[in-house]
């Protein structure tokens, strides 16, 4: 437990000699991180304002601010509008469709976990006005159980957005509020299976212990399928027994490619021939670069897939709050299976995300966090040309992690593990492969949650391990 310091400001000593030819600011920089890494200062806890470090420094408090927006950036601090600059945690958050954390009690100098986004980035001020705001408009009957498909009002701002920016077909009377997308998969599958489809095909690679908890809570089986440069192998699902296909279409997790559009046509085609249903996780379709966005697929066929959206990666992980654009005659089973599950999502959360949403705030958080996650694909792409050449990067066109293709016959698990000695946390594909194969030797390199900073310090740091030396 970090200390909660009383006074106006706690102190800090940083030492710095003006006879160095090394810059104030470099030294100030220095010696935060090291106090930081050596555990002199604990996560959470808080450093000096500004003002008040300048003063006890003798340099100008511009200076500061610098250092710390610097030392923000590479995940080491965070702050918010409003209150003070602290230690960022050091422990690595776990996505739900992320290869796994660091073991317990290592530390990390650099982390290239996929699946995160920048957490020191939510916009804290922002949810606190909406969660006062939806607190002021709440009536007293909104504060009591409601309808188990979620608060009418988000259901409305929901369908608004997801028909403005997926050019979805969404009926608010056909979403249904979840815990994220683990739980949407959960009452999907589940409600799926009482009707009788009861094998269920997944993305290969894709195939991760989400999958496997998932089909078996349900009490369906599983059915690998291959994935390629197009997206899904829809000739392999159509030799498989599945009824049920759960694919990211617009960003496959985890290879980054986009299912082709004559792949899309086959797959409505596969679904409308078999009565089968397509199951689509829009996971971070908000983050587009390299081309215009993606339409989603719920759009092309709105009586044969279920659309999952959540906040998980455009906010973060610990709102827990999701949604199903259902098929009409699929609500109401889903319905069911909310209301036996917790008889609903947190109402408060709800009204507060659909205040954010209408009031244009989460619109300008996407923008800013777009432009802040091309800097750090930008800064990955720089970094891996000077220190690894020969590693071949792919799945950039969207969201906030790369797939790196490293030299014929490296060792993937021999380059994870001298990774680990050095301080920078990788993680090989092979742990989203249905047969756990190393080859051919590919990585997921996370840049959501790492600042450029650390993302040229950890690349310089392994180059020669990229390299297959």
């Amino acid at each position: 437990m970090p200390i909660q310091w009383t006074g106006l400001s706690p102190e800090l000593l940083v030492p710095i000699d003006r006879d160095q030819r090394e810059s104030l600011r470099s030294q100030i920089e220095r010696g935060l991180r090291e106090a930081i890494r050596t555990g002199r200062l604990e996560a959470g806890e808080r450093l000096p304002s500004s003002r008040e470090f300048a003063r006890v420094l003798g340099v100008s408090r511009g200076l500061v601010i610098e250092c710390y927006g610097q030392l923000q950036g590479e995940g080491y601090l965070t702050s918010q509008v409003g209150s003070a600059t602290r230690v960022a945690s050091r422990g690595i958050a776990v996505s739900p469709r992320s290869t796994g954390p660091a073991a317990p009690g290592q530390r990390l100098t650099v982390d290239f976990l996929p699946g995160v986004p920048d957490l020191a980035s939510f916009p804290g001020t922002d949810w606190l006005w909406a969660q006062r705001e939806a607190y002021r408009r709440a009536s007293a009957s909104a504060l009591n159980y409601g309808d188990p498909r979620g608060a009418p009002e988000l259901r409305h701002v929901l369908a608004g957005y997801a028909r403005r920016v997926r050019a979805a077909a969404a009926d608010p009377e056909h979403i249904v509020v979840c815990n994220g997308f683990t739980q949407g998969l959960n009452l999907v599958l589940s409600a799926l299976a009482d009707c009788g489809l009861r094998t269920v095909a997944f993305e290969d690679p894709g195939y991760d212990e989400t999958v496997a908890a998932a089909t078996a809570r349900a009490g369906v089986g599983a059915c690998p399928v291959p994935v390629d440069e197009l997206g899904l192998r829809v000739d392999a699902l159509e030799a498989s027994a599945a009824r049920v296909a759960v694919l990211t279409p617009a960003h496959q997790w985890p290879t980054g490619v986009v299912l082709a559009a004559e792949r899309r046509l086959a797959l409505v085609d596969w679904a409308n021939r078999h009565q089968a249903v397509i199951v689509e996780d829009d996971y971070d379709a908000e983050f587009r670069y390299d081309r215009d966005p993606v339409g989603a697929l719920q759009g092309l066929a709105p009586e044969r897939v279920v659309a999952l959206g959540t906040v998980s990666k455009s906010l973060a992980p610990a709102l827990r709050l999701g949604w199903m654009l259902c098929p009409s005659w699929l609500t109401d089973a889903v319905r069911e299976q909310k209301r036996r599950e917790d008889r609903g999502s947190a109402g408060l959360e709800q009204l507060a995300l659909a205040a954010l949403i209408e009031s244009g705030r989460f619109d300008r958080h996407l923008r800013r966090m777009r432009t802040l996650y091309a800097h750090r694909r930008a800064a990955l792409v720089d970094a891996l040309a000077e220190h690894a050449p020969l590693v071949e990067l792919s799945g950039l066109a969207a969201g906030f992690h790369a797939v790196a293709h490293l030299p014929e016959g490296t060792d993937e698990k021999r380059v994870v593990a001298e990774a680990r000695g050095r301080s920078v946390g990788l993680y090989g594909m092979s742990a989203q492969r249905s047969d756990k194969h190393t080859t051919p030797t590919q990585l997921l390199l996370g840049f959501g949650n790492t600042g450029e900073r650390a993302i040229r310090t950890g690349i310089a740091a392994i180059g020669d391990l990229l390299n297959g030396h």
